[in-house]
């Protein structure tokens, strides 16, 4: 097993939220199965990583180390469907408020047709 692996493990179990028992539950393995695959000794099968999938656990991330822009947590599910059916002006704010403070994203691009803010229509066409 990849060295990388059993520490991706570990961050998509803290990521969720979840403690070592009750990760390994939800993908069907013991305790020490589950710290086994954290530390890089043992290599989870299919079943343990299609289980980890139906709770939100990116699994291209774990194999890979690339995260797959598909497996996201109920949360994370909640947050971007109500964005996407957000009017542009809620977008926009949501997109401040979330990247107060960023230094890395002075810019903020918002998408939609006819809806307007501070006066101002996004998608003007002229």
């Amino acid at each position: 097993m990849q060295e990388n692996t059993g520490e991706r493990i570990k961050e998509e179990r803290e990521r969720i939220g979840l403690s070592q028992m009750a990760f390994g539950e939800m993908g069907g393995v013991k305790k020490l199965a589950q710290l086994k695959y954290e530390k890089g000794e043992r290599a989870p099968d299919t079943t343990y990583l299609s289980a980890i999938a139906k709770i939100g656990a990116d699994v291209q991330f774990i194999v890979t180390g690339v995260r797959s822009t598909t497996a996201l947590t109920k949360d994370e599910e909640e947050l971007l469907n109500s964005y996407r059916a957000a009017p542009i002006a809620l977008k926009a704010a949501a997109l401040a408020a979330l990247t107060a403070g960023n230094s890395a994203s002075s810019h903020i691009t918002v998408s939609g047709q006819g809806n307007r803010v501070a006066g101002r229509d996004f998608n003007e066409n002229k």
